[in-house]
């Protein structure tokens, strides 16, 4: 049977620092990391792919944040799922058309999809993760006293709504994504860590005003599909200790126990590369074979190990 790999694909794969975001430039750039991807494809891998949704999130509350006088505004929940959909069709698009080239006929399926998340999260008492754009000080203070939003202050840059980031718990998809796999066909999905809902009296789902962390809700997926592969694809081609200083140096392979050391040590930020350390280590301790951390346009080197930072239980 075919080996089974999930590729998270991170921001840098859609927006490159500097770019606008526009939907040529996300469709350039899908198409660049498509390449790479369908080559896996080639060598009978069966995949799996998730994706951030960062700034198409922002940008996506923006717009319903300005057109409120004119149309109906959307709930983050409902933000999540239409870039979910946005970005799904764009990789989808980039696939087909890539695996075409070199003469593969796999189909491609973009799946809207559902993470439970524990109503009772601390996060939903501690909103940390900051989204939309920047504000002055007086509009901020009107949106938080109109709309009861949690706002932070970024010294250099203004003020920032900020929202809960809960674990996820459950994939409700998984069975469908798996049925898809086995008829032979690629699955996007947990686009931006999947549409964050709660679950009530074990049959209704309610959606919640938040954000998942979309390399952690994959290694959830990647371990419920049983992966024999996680990759997950950032902006470096290794990680690194004492990242930017004079004593920098990549780590190439390394266990969980090596690893959860680093982490205690903190040698991984927060906000970036902690959360794919801690990711790539929840889907080996829950059966994975193997994890790798590596840029897009060194996909394949990894996969051969000529590259990458390659994480084992």
């Amino acid at each position: 049977m075919s080996k089974t790999a999930l590729i998270a694909i991170g921001g840098n794969s859609l927006i490159r620092a500097g770019e606008r975001g526009t939907i040529d430039e996300q469709l350039a750039n899908a198409h660049a990391t498509a390449k790479s991807i369908v080559q896996l494809v080639a060598r009978g891998w069966r995949l799996i792919i998730t994706h951030g949704n960062g700034p198409q999130v922002g940008a996506a509350l923006l717009r319903s944040e300005r057109a409120a006088g004119e149309v109906y505004t959307h709930p983050l929940d409902v933000c999540v799922a239409t870039t979910q959909s946005e970005i799904g069709y764009i990789i989808q698009r980039a696939m087909e058309y890539e695996l075409r080239q070199i003469g593969l006929f796999t189909p491609v399926m973009t799946v809207l999809t559902q993470v439970r998340v524990d109503e009772n999260d601390p996060a939903f008492t501690h909103p940390t993760k900051p989204i939309g754009p920047f504000y002055s000080k007086a509009v901020a203070e009107e949106k938080q006293r109109t709309l009861a939003w949690n706002i932070v202050e970024d010294s250099a840059r203004g003020y920032r709504r900020v929202v809960a980031s809960p674990e996820p718990v459950e994939v409700f998809e998984q069975d469908i994504i798996r049925k898809i796999l086995d008829l032979g066909m690629i699955v996007i999905a947990v686009g931006g860590g999947g549409i964050p809902v709660i679950e009530k009296d074990h049959y209704l789902v309610l959606g919640r005003e938040a954000v998942i962390d979309k390399d952690r809700a994959s290694a959830l997926l990647a371990s419920g599909l049983g992966s024999d592969l996680f990759i997950i694809s950032t902006d470096v081609r290794q990680v690194y200790l004492d990242f930017k200083k004079p004593t920098q140096r990549p780590v190439e392979k390394a266990t969980v126990e090596e690893m959860e050391r680093l982490v205690a040590e903190k040698q991984f930020a927060a906000g970036s590369m902690g959360p794919k350390v801690e990711s790539a280590i929840r889907f080996l301790k829950k059966g994975g074979k193997e994890a790798i951390i590596t840029s897009f346009e060194c996909l394949l080197d990894a996969v051969d190990g000529k590259t990458g930072t390659h994480i084992f239980p």
